[in-house]
């Protein structure tokens, strides 16, 4: 195989974690309307020697480590040719090509992303050239696996809706892992990344072990009351409900400008506002993209505090992981 004609590229999109009303259950694939990627790209090519190699390009690049090893694109080509070798399979040896379009620490999902390119790039390459490939479970699996090596606890809410795209609730069944929810297409999600770096880890601390027994009962109200009003595609009872007990009360004093600017937000008419994952990314839903691009115009001279920051306009991503 030569490098020229024997590669495949994958493009992972980004994605709202928790989606407010289901910490680490339910997660949201989004797209720029623009049409630009907001996401990560992996390319593998058969190599031209016999080694395994991975190079790092993009915007946030220089975010990640120097080092190959460290890297979590790396550690899934580890993973995956461990997977290929456990199903009686001979590894080949690929160049990889991260394209980290993706800021780090942004709550848009960052390292799903690159964990869904590569390892969905890393299948399909399998699939094209070595006529193999691992069923989509199985692909689910090892992106929780990664996930759970990037943040200390296994949780696919933002994995699976980037592999698999639209609105994903995870359920407590190792095979399934996740089903689809209808999502409400005809809104546009208005997602602000102010620029400066939340880590997962430093969110998750700040949470507390135990909640009290009302706050239990109002998580379990509004998350079923959520996934109730998806299948009745009962917009206005669903976004009602777009409430966050389990994290977003602990989280806001590690997000400048956020309650401002959700207490603004919701008083011109927004449908809901929320922490996208562990933050520092806020969401914003509305009915219309007039609505959108007006939120989107204010939190642009609001929201963002450094030259990294950006705001984005978006849909329902509904196709997830996309060979480019």
């Amino acid at each position: 195989m030569s490098t020229n004609n024997s590669s495949v590229a994958v493009f992972a999109p980004a994605s709202i974690g928790n989606v407010s009303v289901g910490f680490d259950v339910l997660g949201l694939a989004v797209k720029p309307v623009d049409g630009s990627l907001l996401g990560d790209v992996v390319k593998v090519s058969a190599s031209s020697s016999s080694e395994n190699s991975l190079t790092v390009i993009g915007n946030f690049a220089d975010k990640l480590p120097s080092n190959k090893e460290d890297n979590i694109v790396w550690s899934c080509l580890l993973l995956f040719n461990n997977e290929l070798i456990n199903t009686g399979q001979t590894p080949v040896a690929v160049e990889l090509i991260l394209d980290k379009k993706m800021p780090v620490g942004s709550g848009l999902g960052s390292s799903a992303c690159s964990v869904v390119a590569a390892l969905a790039g890393l299948n399909a390459f399998y699939a094209k050239y070595q006529k193999f490939s691992f069923a989509e479970n199985v692909l689910l699996k090892m992106t929780g696996q990664m996930e759970a090596q990037i943040s200390g606890s296994l949780h696919y809410d933002n994995v699976a809706p980037c592999y698999l795209g639209g609105l994903q609730l995870m359920v407590p069944d190792e095979n399934v892992i996740s089903r689809s929810l209808p999502s409400f297409d005809d809104c546009y999600y208005v997602m602000a990344y102010p620029g400066i770096e939340v880590s997962t880890k430093a969110a998750r601390d700040v949470l507390p072990t135990n909640y009290s027994r009302s706050d239990v009962i109002s998580y379990g109200q509004n998350l079923a009351t959520f996934v109730d009003a998806c299948h009745r595609h009962d917009k206005d009872q669903a976004f009602s409900v777009l409430t966050d007990v389990v994290a977003e009360p602990y989280r806001t004093n590690l997000l400048p400008r956020y309650q401002a600017s959700r207490d603004y937000l919701t008083a011109q008419g927004a449908l809901a506002v929320g922490i996208s994952g562990s933050g520092p990314t806020l969401f914003c839903v509305c009915d219309s993209q007039q609505q959108a691009e007006q939120f989107a115009l204010w939190l642009e001279d609001n929201y963002l505090q450094t030259d990294l920051g950006f705001v984005h306009v978006c849909k329902v991503d509904e196709v997830g992981a996309t060979e480019l």
